[in-house]
């Protein structure tokens, strides 16, 4: 098969979009149909639901993409390799992040990297710590950070970094300016969560647990989908919330918020280097590894 073929076929696939995957990939989406067409003709089955203005994967389709997606990940590998025994270090390297490590460390990770190997192009993905696993399980990202462990035995995670939970309130709340609250106090208050299968969301109820009690016992205001929109919507006085401190570091240094602990309750939490457990890294993959796993407490930064 035509490894270009499969290329547009996967865009196609994990956008959703025919148009979508033409300007992600630089064509025009006549150009993008015909490749699909043809990879179908080979194939002899229809890999693609038309949906309007969608596309969908067949049951043949979802079949191919994961054979694909391994396909393209050996084919990104063997370039690497010849890169670096001529001495050179390019192409690129796809990472996945959950919503906290993805938007707050992997940043300052990536241009780490960057400054190392100046020439390599660097896709990172963000979505719930499950769906990080996920793609990794499935060869889609070769080095994923969550804040959940992961379940599949296929995958091996390291535990990279502490965490912890804080109570955030907007800066005209009553409890503006103090250290800590209560675990009763922050039950009276309006709370807003994380959704479900968040490793924020996942940390909490753990902790909440320990202590016997459940989110049942607080008046839960919202679930959002991201952690910004929490904050956000605790600037606008929904509510208040239990978020990760490194997400709100730089809010509660500027003063936009107040940041408080739960003096009967400790909220900890990880997150998490995942990789597959037998899947080979390429050269780029297994440079960025050794980078985060730098980052852990007792190894040299």
């Amino acid at each position: 098969m035509d490894l270009r073929r499969l290329e547009i076929f996967a865009k196609v696939a994990e956008l959703k979009s025919f148009s979508r995957a033409a300007e992600a990939l630089l064509l025009t989406q006549p150009t993008v149909s015909e490749h699909v067409r043809a990879l179908e003709a080979e194939v002899g089955a229809q890999l693609l639901d038309r949906l309007g203005r969608g596309a969908a994967p067949t049951r043949a389709g979802e079949l191919l993409l994961g054979y694909a997606r391994r396909l393209l990940a050996l084919a990104r590998e063997a370039r690497q390799a010849l890169d670096q025994f001529q001495g050179r270090v390019s192409g690129e390297l796809i990472v996945g992040g959950s919503t906290i490590p993805g938007e707050y460390v992997l940043p300052a990770l990536i241009g780490r990297f960057k400054v190392t190997y100046p020439d390599i192009s660097i896709c990172l993905l963000i979505d719930s710590s499950h769906h990080v696993s996920q793609w990794v399980d499935e060869g889609r990202v070769e080095v994923g950070v969550v804040g959940a462990a992961p379940v599949p035995r296929t995958l091996v995670s390291r535990e990279l970094m502490a965490d912890e939970l804080v109570v955030v309130v907007p800066n005209d709340h009553p409890w503006a300016g103090q250290e800590e609250v209560t675990l009763a106090e922050v039950q009276k208050e309006p709370l807003l969560v994380r959704e479900r299968g968040s490793g924020s969301r996942e940390a909490l109820e753990r902790g909440l647990a320990e202590v016997d009690t459940g989110l049942a016992a607080f008046r839960v205001a919202g679930e959002l989908g991201s952690t910004q929109a929490i904050k956000q919507a605790v600037r606008a006085g929904v509510g208040v919330a239990l978020i990760s401190k490194r997400a709100v570091e730089d809010e509660c240094r500027a003063g936009l918020v107040s940041c408080l602990r739960v003096k009967d309750l400790r909220f900890a939490r990880a997150f998490y280097l995942v990789t597959h457990r037998d899947r080979s890294r390429s050269p780029l993959a297994q440079a960025f590894v050794e980078l985060v796993e730098s980052q852990a407490p007792g190894r040299a930064s």
